[in-house]
Formats: structure tokens, sequence, C-alpha cells
């Protein structure tokens, strides 16, 4: 590397800490891998950062930005380990979070499990206030009542609170008072209002928002104090910024107040930037219809992209719901660490139940001694143990043997087929997830190209395109690192809402928008965004049909005016277009306006340069329960144009890429390796 600036990437996962420095006038990176550290995630990415500053031999002063996507935020909410939350509802509502929308999330379903919500029953407190759907103020809040009830929370245990109280996200003053009381009171307990958090109708959605804020701000703002602390004291002196759900950054550096917001905007923080360093680098090799697989240790990340990023407001984290504008993804629980095993029924299962960083899988030779999905790749011959992550995890191949044999001995089957098969249990799953969410996009699967990624996706994903049909498989020249390059790809980016009930009128959407367009601009003014100076608004409006109650997301394009006949005409056409049916002389009625800015980042794509030569290696490979043989390739060697025939094993510093037989892969410009089906590897 030559130039005198560089930008990190960092993304913190479940088993592995990944982080990227880019040549900020060439787009050439480097990346390293090192194990997470889930009792202090600061360590892993501080030893991750200086390690790869020292193999690079750059000084910390010539970093000019840093970008972190984390699970920290997910994992807390995950394993319920947060701030113990007490929480203040209108009176005569307090069992707002047990009901949610209904009492049952399936209620054909008789053996469901009971929702559990991160608020005890014992620690909710009614407060008598009302105001009406309208704003007629029915009874205001009581101070001295407010004091009571969070003195009693406090007194037994209580570490944060979150706010709801009914119609609050259009008239948010009762809660408010009660933020101002318990600040008085209590000035160091994180207090979330949810019409602060969030202000969109849907009670249950937005006392949700407001208690997961209340449960992981603290602890997330404990994080970043400790991640900002210590990159300083190593000698960044650059904007630190976090990713967030949206598929943008903001800014690391925040008041405590915006802790909580922040807790809540970064739930899915990892996957996101994910997704948008997919877009990227897709898009510069002429891909603009896809599918994303992140596979990791633990789980698979999905999203479909159709010619851009795709979002959603009805998120889940685990089981709670998220209304805030996310990038859409989809989770399968079958990661290269997820444990496999043989059911009481005799049926082969792989995950959810994952071995993680420590002890990981068997063949990591760190004490696990239940079989993995990696273990079962070893045994198959999917990965080369004499090059894997560049050398630096030796790979116990008779370790892998070993920990499958109960499960071959259950099954009444070899090893080689039993590992065989614990594969296409996690093609299966994967398969079962994917066919109905593109029926639900209206997509054909034949139609789009996967893009894997991840530690283990490049692994697992010809498997799956050939179950799916898709003609082609792009694995990224850093397919490892992706979700820590994304966090450098990534927009800076901000989504605001405002509720909007009753007759809506031009002046109201044009008002409305003009407001919340300030406000984001302020936001933006507010943060570093020298890197992100290409600034782009979009208005969009929640609408339903008079009378219904599922809105659909309506976009206005920047030369259509703020107009309800506007408005009406796109949702007739996204309304015809998602229900085949058109509304006729059917009214409209508008729920929410909002507002997104992003700020794209100025960062080149690299052309790839392939590095010395080396001569394949013949392999041996399980397919079909036989072994075959095949070859291993080493990719940092291979150049542009470069063609391999499966089967074949290309092994990359941070994954290892299986091209199964009857598939060919091709280097393209930018050291993507482009897998299609032998005979179309050409075009």
């Amino acid at each position: 590397m030559t130039s005198s600036r560089y930008r990190l990437g960092v993304d913190v996962g479940g088993t592995f800490t990944d982080i990227v420095l880019v040549d900020a006038a060439t787009g050439e990176l480097v990346a390293d891998k090192v194990p997470s550290d889930a009792e202090q995630p600061a360590r892993a990415v501080l030893a991750g950062v200086r390690g790869v500053l020292e193999h690079a031999r750059v000084a910390p002063e010539q970093v000019e930005y840093f970008s972190h996507g984390q699970t920290f935020a997910l994992n807390t909410v995950l394993q319920r380990s947060g701030a113990r939350v007490g929480l203040l509802v209108t009176a005569g509502f307090p069992d707002l979070l047990s009901i949610g929308r209904l009492r049952l999330d399936d209620p054909i379903d008789l053996f469901t499990t009971e929702r559990r919500p991160l608020v005890a029953e014992t620690d909710v407190r009614e407060i008598g206030e009302r105001v009406t759907a309208g704003g007629q103020v029915v009874r205001e809040p009581d101070p001295a009542e407010i004091r009571r009830a969070v003195r009693a929370l406090v007194a037994d245990g209580v570490e944060a609170l979150a706010v709801c109280f009914l119609h609050s996200h259009r008239f948010p003053a009762h809660e408010r008072i009660a933020a101002r009381v318990i600040a008085e009171e209590f000035p160091e307990l994180p207090v979330a209002c949810s019409a602060a958090m969030w202000p969109e109708e849907k009670e249950y959605e937005r006392t949700t928002v407001a208690v997961l804020a209340a449960h992981v701000g603290r602890a997330l703002g404990g994080y970043l104090g400790v991640l900002a602390e210590s990159l300083r004291e190593l000698g960044l002196r650059c904007p630190l910024h976090i990713t967030k759900s949206n598929g943008g950054v903001s800014s690391i550096d925040r008041a405590p107040e915006e802790m909580l917001l922040a807790a809540v905007e970064t739930l899915l923080s990892g996957p996101a930037s994910g997704v948008a360093g997919t877009v990227r680098l897709a898009t510069a090799a002429g891909v603009s219809r896809l599918i994303t697989m992140d596979m990791g240790g633990t789980s698979v990340d999905c999203a479909i992209v159709d010619g851009a990023v795709p979002y959603s407001t009805e998120s889940l984290i685990g089981e709670f719901p998220l209304i805030l504008p996310s990038v859409e993804v989809s989770s399968i629980g079958a990661g290269g660490g997820s444990i496999i095993r043989v059911d009481r029924s005799g049926v082969l299962k792989v995950g959810p139940r994952s071995a993680g960083a420590h002890p990981g899988p068997a063949c990591y030779g760190r004490g696990g001694s239940e079989p993995t999905l990696t273990d079962a790749y070893l045994v198959c011959g999917y990965l080369d143990p004499a090059d894997f992550a560049a050398g630096t995890v030796d790979l116990d191949a008779d370790a892998a043997r070993t920990a499958m044999r109960p499960i071959a001995e259950a099954l009444g089957m070899t090893v080689e087929e039993a590992a065989e098969a614990a594969v296409s249990v996690a093609t299966a799953m994967m398969h079962a997830q994917l066919v109905p969410l593109c029926a639900q996009h209206g997509i054909d699967p034949s139609e789009l190209v996967m893009v894997a990624y991840g530690g283990a996706g490049p692994v697992q994903a010809a498997l799956l395109a050939r179950a799916l049909n898709m003609p082609e498989v792009l694995v990224p020249a850093s397919p490892g690192t992706l979700c820590a390059y994304g966090a450098l790809a990534t927009d800076m980016r901000v989504d605001l809402v405002a509720p909007a009930s009753g007759a809506v009128t031009d002046a109201v959407l044009a008002q409305t928008w003009a407001e919340l367009t300030a406000k984001a601009r302020a936001w933006y003014e507010a943060q570093d965004h020298s890197l992100h100076p290409d600034v782009e608004i979009t208005r969009w409006a929640d609408v339903q049909l008079d009378g219904q109650s599922f809105t659909l997301p309506i976009t206005l394009d920047a030369d259509t005016p703020s107009t309800v006949d506007a408005l009406t005409e796109a949702f007739a056409a996204e309304y015809r277009r998602a229900y085949a049916v058109d509304l006729g002389d059917a009214g409209i009625d508008v729920r929410s306006l909002r507002v997104t800015l992003a700020a794209s980042p100025t960062l080149p794509q690299a052309e790839w340069r392939a590095g010395a030569e080396a001569e394949a290696v013949p392999h041996l490979l399980v397919e079909n329960g036989q072994l075959v043989k095949g070859q291993v390739h080493r990719r940092p060697g291979l150049a542009v144009g470069a063609e391999l025939i499966g089967p074949a094993v290309v092994s990359a510093p941070d994954t290892t890429v299986y091209v199964p037989s009857g598939f060919a892969a091709r280097v393209d410009r930018f050291g993507n390796l482009r897998i299609r089906t032998e005979g179309s590897a050409r075009a």
C-alpha cells in the first residue's frame, strides 16, 4: 500500500471479528480475522485493528475513517442479559406487552409457547393519565404518582425505565412530563419514552421499541465507550462510526439520551452492513438482482435484492417486533459451527445450537467434541486442512471424523456418508426458508444470482444454488470479511417518521415532509460527513385503504409533487402490484409520513491483482457417497480470467470456496469468483 490515508471497517460476529483496512485512493484492502470475545467484544476489535495496522505497516494517524458493525446489542436482547426494565403505562393497560397483537403468536398452533416479555408483570406500573385519540386530555399525569411508582421499581432492583402512554405517538406531552419527573428524582436512570424513540402508531410495537432501548442502552453505551477509549489510546484520531439496522452509519460519539435510540437502531447492525457491501460489489460486477447468503459460524442471513437494498418495518428480533426501518434480512439457524445431532426419532438435525468460537468445531482442536457443520465439510473434503485461514488455524481431520462417528453409527452410515447427509440437511433447511421468501416477493430464484460471503457461505453456496435452480454464484474477492467491508461501503443514513391521522391534505403532506427533511438535514450536519458528500432525500408514506389495517410503503421520487393525488396514484400502482386488484373508487388512509436521508461514501472499487501463481494440488472429495478426485487451488494466485472445473476447492485467507462437479468457476476483473454450471461458465 502506498496511499497515506486508509479506512478501517470492522464486523463483530458471534464467532469471529473481521477487520478490513482499505486504501482510500485505490480501494485495495488488507483483511484479517480474530476470534470474537463474548465477554469483552471491544478487546477482540482492538486486537484485530492493531494486528491489521501492523501487518500493513500503517500508522493509526493515517486512518481517516472507522466504522463497525456488531452483534453486541442483538445478542444482549436474544440472551436477555441487559438491564432489568420497568414499564410505565396508561392505567388500564398493564397487559400491553403480554397480549401483544394476539395472546398467541399462532392461534392455530395449540402447542405454541407463551410470549415472554422483556418486562416482568411485577415491573409494570399503571399511571393515571389519559389522552383521547383526538388529543383531548381526559386526565393529566400526577407527578407524585409517577415518583411513587418509580421509587418502588428502583427499590426493587429495576435498572432502566420505558414509558409508553396511550396515543403518545401523536400527543407526547404526558410522556415528556413523566421523563422530566423521573430525571429530577433519578438523574442517572435510563428512561426510554416511546414517542421519543419512534413516534408511530401501534402501542405494542412502539412500547417494544422503548423496552428494547431501555434493556440494551446502558450496556451498548458502556461497550462503545470502552471501544472508543481503546481506539483513541491506540492512536486513531478519525471519526468513529457504527452501522445501523437501516443499512446506514452514524457517529459512535452520542449523548447518553441518544444512546437509547442507538440501541434499537443497531440491533441488526452486522447483517445490514453485509447487504450494503454486497450490493455495492455486485453492482460493480453488473449484477442487480440477487440473493445474499451470509453464512457465519452461527447462522445464515439472506436478503432478496431486486435492484435496491430491501427494507422492512416488520423485522423480528427473536420474538420481538421491530418497526424501525431495517434492511430486510431472514436468518436461518445453521452456520459453520452448528451442532449436528440425531434426535429421538432418529432424524438427522443441524443446529440451531452452535459451538461458537470457543470451544468451536471439533476439528479446531480447542476442546470441542460435538460434531459441527464445519467438521462435516472437512470430512467431505470441502476444506483444505493444509491451507485453512491462511494457515492460522490448524484443522484436525481425525478429530472431525471422531466427532462424526457417533452420528454415522446412529444412522447406519459411513462417516463420509453421514457428513454429506448433514451438509444436505443444511442445504434443505436453507432451501425451505428461501423458497417461500421468494414467493412472498413474487420472485423466481432461477432469475437471480446468489452472492455468497461469510466464513462458510462460499462452501455451501453452490449446493444451495443447485437446489434452487439458480444460474450463478458470485463469491466476492474477500467474502469472509464482506460485512466489515460493508461497514465502509454503506451510506450515512437516518430515517424519521411522523404520525398522520385524519384527513391528509396537500398542505399537511408538504409541511410534514418539509419538517422531517429539515430534521434529517440537521442530523446530517451534526455528523462528520466529509466522506459522505452526496445526499439524497426520499419521501415515504404508509398508506392503506379506508377501513383496512395493513399499510403499504409508498415512495415519491424527487420530481413528484407532494400532493394527495400523486400519493393516491402511487398507492394505486403499488396496490395493484401487491394484490393484483384495482382500487376503484376506494379512498386512501395515510397513517404515517417518513423521510430518509442517505449520503453515499466516496470509496473506490479496486480491481483484482493476483499474487504468485501456485500449482493446483490433487485432492479427494466426497460426492454422492463416493470419493472423487478434484483439485485445490490457491485463490490469491488466480489471475483475472482464470477458469477451473469442479470438483474443486479454492482456499483463501478468509474462507474456502467449494465448486462441485458439474460447475465451473471464472475470475472476473474485480476478483469475484463467478461459479456456474459447467456449460455456461463463460457466459
